[in-house]
C-alpha cells in the first residue's frame, strides 16, 4: 500500500509542470525543459515544409513528448489530452573536430510543437505551433487550420494524428494495443 502511494506521489511530482501551459490569449508557452522529456526518435533528411526547403544539407529532426503523455501511451496505445510533442529541427554538420564523414547535429533551425487538447481545439483536438527558427520564441499561437500540418498529420499519422511509424519505441506498443493504423 505504501509503495503504491509513494509511486503515485513520485509520478505526480515528476510530471508536474510537464503539461502544456497557455497564456491568457490561448498561446502555448515554450517548454524550456523539453530536452528532459521522453526522446522518441531522430531522423536525418525527413523534415518537410519551409524549414526543409531553406536548407541545402539534410536536417536532423528529433522528437520529444511530455512524460505524462508517454506514461499513458504505454498503458493504452493512445495519446491523452495534455500530450505535447516538440519537434526540434537542427542543421546537419559534417566537418568538425575528428569527424571525417557522416553528419552530426548543429544549430537549431526551428522548433515546432503539436498539442492535444480536445477542450481547446475543435475537431480532433490537435493543434500545431511554431516557435521560430532559433527556438527563441517563448509562446506561439496555433497555426491556421489551413496549414499543411493539419492535413498531413490527419492523413498520414499512424496513431491519432502522430507519426508513430517513425518512433521505434512507440510503434510496437501501438501495434500491441491495436491503435496502429498502417
Amino acid at each position: 500500500m505504501f509503495f503504491a502511494f509513494r509511486t503515485t506521489l513520485l509520478a505526480s511530482l515528476l510530471f508536474a509542470g510537464a503539461m502544456p501551459e497557455y497564456t491568457e490569449s490561448g498561446a502555448v508557452r515554450f517548454p524550456a525543459d523539453y530536452r528532459e522529456w521522453v526522446f522518441l526518435s531522430s531522423g536525418l533528411g525527413m523534415t518537410y515544409g519551409p524549414t526543409a526547403q531553406a536548407s541545402s544539407s539534410p536536417l536532423f529532426d528529433s522528437v520529444f513528448v511530455n512524460p505524462a503523455a508517454w506514461a499513458e501511451f504505454k498503458k493504452s496505445g493512445k495519446w491523452p489530452d495534455g500530450t505535447m510533442f516538440i519537434l526540434e529541427v537542427r542543421r546537419s554538420v559534417s566537418e568538425g573536430s575528428i569527424n571525417r564523414g557522416g553528419h552530426f547535429q548543429g544549430e537549431i533551425a526551428g522548433i515546432e510543437a503539436s498539442v492535444k487538447d480536445t477542450k481547446r481545439f475543435p475537431g480532433n483536438g490537435w493543434a500545431y505551433f511554431s516557435f521560430g527558427g532559433k527556438g527563441t520564441v517563448t509562446e506561439a499561437s496555433p497555426l491556421s487550420t489551413k496549414s499543411s500540418c493539419y492535413g498531413c498529420h490527419s492523413a498520414n499519422g499512424a496513431v491519432d494524428n502522430t507519426f508513430v511509424q517513425f518512433y521505434p519505441t512507440a510503434m510496437p506498443i501501438a501495434r500491441a494495443k491495436g491503435t496502429f493504423r498502417p
